[in-house]
C-alpha cells in the first residue's frame, strides 16, 4: 500500500511518506484530497462553518520572535492593552450581534497576569455562561493553566510553528524552546481544554521534512484545533525580506490535515486571507471549517500587526456579518454562529 493509499484509508503515515504527500506535483492528487477532506468535514459537522469573535485585547510580548510584528524589540510595534472593562464591553457587543465563542488573543504580556485574567476569563462566564472563551495568550506555567480553566476557560490555542528543533531554534530567540512549547501543550491537553496548535507554511528554514515533522507531531498529539497559514513577512524583522509561504502548499496542508485529524476544529485564516483575495473561501472548501471575524474595538483593530498587509477589513471584520454569510453561501455553506464545540 503507498502514500496515497494508507492516507485515504485513515492510517498514520510515516514521516519519509508524509514527506512524499507533500511534494507532490500531480494536480488530480490536489483534486482527491481536498475532495476527501471536504466530505470528511461534512460528515461530522454538515457544512456549517463556526464564526468566532476574535477580540485581540494587548500588543505587548515579551518575546522576541524573528518573524514577527510585535516582537519585542520592535520600535514600530504600535503597543496597546484593552482595559479589562473595554475586553467585557466588546464581549458584551459581540454577544448581541450573535458571537457564542470569544477568542482572546494577545502577546505574551506580563500585565496581564493569571488574576487580571482569570477575572476576565470568570466575568465572561458569569455575563453569559453559554458562550466558549478561548485564550490565545502563549507560554505559561501549569499552574497558570489551571487557574486559567478553573475560571472558566474552555480552549487554548498556542500553535507549535514548527515540530523540528532546529527549525525552531532559528524562528525564536535563544530564551526560548521547542521543549517548553511542546510542554505547554501537553499541559493544556491533560488539564482538559480544547487545545489548538498549528504551523506556519513556508516559513524561513522550514522544508517538506519540517512540514512532514509536523504532521507526525500533530496525529501524536491529536489536538482539537488546528491552526495554519501561510508565512508572511514583517517589514520591522530580521525576516523582512524572506518571501511569503505558498498559498497553493497551505491549501494542501488543511487537506492533509483534516484528513489526518478528521474531528478537529480548523480554521481558514487571516493569514490565508491576506495572501489571497479569495483565500478564506478556499480554505474552507479544502476542509477548514472556522473563521475568526475581528471584533477588536476599531481605534485598535488596525494595531495588531503580526505580518504586513494583514486583512481587517470585509470578510475579515465582525461588523460585517451578513456579508460573511453571504460568502460561505456562494459555496455552499452556513455560517454558524453556535459555540462550535469539538465533536469527539
Amino acid at each position: 500500500m503507498d502514500y496515497r493509499e494508507k492516507l485515504l484509508s485513515g492510517e498514520k503515515l510515516t514521516e519519509d511518506e508524509w514527506v512524499l504527500a507533500i511534494e507532490c506535483r500531480d494536480r488530480s492528487f490536489d483534486d482527491l484530497i481536498r475532495e476527501k477532506a471536504s466530505s470528511i468535514r461534512d460528515s461530522i459537522y454538515g457544512r456549517k462553518v463556526y464564526c468566532r469573535g476574535l477580540i485581540e485585547f494587548t500588543s505587548y510580548c515579551r518575546n522576541d520572535c524573528l518573524y514577527c510584528g510585535l516582537r519585542r524589540s520592535s520600535a514600530d510595534a504600535l503597543r496597546y492593552r484593552l482595559t479589562p472593562d473595554l475586553i467585557l464591553d466588546t464581549v458584551d457587543h459581540g454577544y448581541e450581534a450573535g458571537f457564542r465563542t470569544f477568542v482572546l488573543q494577545g502577546g505574551e504580556d506580563r500585565y496581564f497576569d493569571d488574576e487580571r485574567l482569570s477575572l476576565i476569563v470568570r466575568s465572561i462566564k458569569e455575563m453569559h455562561p453559554d458562550a466558549a472563551v478561548t485564550l490565545s495568550v502563549g507560554e505559561r506555567s501549569t499552574e497558570s493553566y489551571r487557574r486559567l480553566k478553573e475560571a472558566g476557560a474552555d480552549r487554548y490555542l498556542l500553535r507549535h510553528e514548527t515540530a523540528d528543533s532546529e527549525h525552531y531554534s532559528h524562528l525564536h530567540p535563544a530564551d526560548m524552546s521547542r521543549e517548553n512549547r511542546i510542554r505547554c501543550l501537553h499541559d493544556l491537553k491533560e488539564l482538559g481544554y480544547q487545545t489548538g496548535a498549528g504551523m506556519m507554511v513556508g516559513s524561513p528554514g522550514s522544508s517538506s521534512r519540517t512540514l512532514a515533522r509536523d504532521m507526525v507531531f500533530l496525529t501524536d498529539l491529536r489536538p482539537e484545533m488546528v491552526g495554519i497559514g501561510p508565512f508572511i513577512p514583517h517589514s520591522s524583522t530580521p525576516f523582512r525580506n524572506e518571501k511569503r509561504g505558498s498559498v497553493e502548499l497551505t491549501l494542501r496542508m488543511l487537506s492533509l490535515v483534516r484528513i489526518a485529524l478528521p474531528h478537529a476544529m480548523i480554521p481558514s485564516t487571516t493569514a490565508l486571507a491576506t495572501a489571497s483575495s479569495d483565500g478564506q473561501l478556499q480554505g474552507i472548501l479544502h476542509g477548514a471549517n472556522v473563521i475568526m471575524p475581528d471584533i477588536t474595538p476599531q481605534e485598535e483593530r488596525g494595531k495588531y500587526m503580526i505580518y504586513d498587509g494583514k486583512k481587517i477589513t470585509d470578510e475579515e471584520a465582525g461588523e460585517n456579518l451578513e456579508r460573511i454569510a453571504e460568502s460561505m453561501r456562494s459555496i455552499g455553506y452556513e455560517l454558524s454562529m453556535e459555540r462550535g464545540d469539538y465533536i469527539s
